[in-house]
């Protein structure tokens, strides 16, 4: 996958049950020669922790706006310039509503809306979060903006329902990023 090789990617994880696949992800990117940053949500560490994602990148992970040793050179613009790309991997109902209305309450939303670098998104969700028509919307006025969208598969859902609204596993992610980029 010599699309991403030397490619800056910063992973921004979001608060749902598919964050555990980001670890994988963080995983099989640095596998096919990227170099990772991860960004959580605050949700996002109550389902995987910074640690996790510390250890598989090899570098420190931000979590927070408020992080005064990051922010007192404006650490969080620093990070919007540093990427090639930004993921977004797990996407949430609520992220993508973010993103589509340009708000930047947290660590991550700032981050996509500060950034020039390439987005794309890997949603993740119940089906009927996916199906519901405001988040339809929301992902057409990100698309209509440039934005990648990667998914979402249909299967097993942790709620236990099946239908459309599970994340890409890792390995899709990369495939599609790699293929992108090469």
């Amino acid at each position: 996958m010599d699309g991403l090789q030397d490619r800056k990617i910063l992973l921004c994880v979001c608060g749902g049950i598919a964050a555990y696949k980001s670890a994988a992800l963080v995983r099989r990117l640095g596998d096919a020669g990227a170099r990772v940053q991860v960004a959580m949500t605050d949700a996002a560490t109550r389902f995987v922790t910074a640690q996790t994602f510390q250890a598989l990148s090899g570098r420190p992970v931000r979590t927070s706006l408020w992080d005064e040793a990051a922010e007192a050179a404006m650490g969080h613009i620093e990070l919007a310039r540093w990427p090639d790309q930004v993921l977004v991997a797990p996407a949430t109902a609520n992220t993508l509503a973010k993103l589509a209305h340009g708000l930047a309450d947290d660590l991550v939303s700032t981050l996509c809306l500060a950034t020039a670098a390439p987005l794309a998104v890997v949603p993740a969700m119940n089906r009927l979060m996916w199906a519901h028509p405001a988040t339809q919307s929301n992902l057409a006025l990100l698309r209509g903006r440039g934005v990648r969208v990667l998914g979402p598969a249909a299967g097993g859902q942790a709620c236990g329902e099946v239908g459309e609204g599970r994340m890409l596993e890792p390995g899709q992610v990369v495939a599609e990023l790699a293929g992108a980029a090469g």
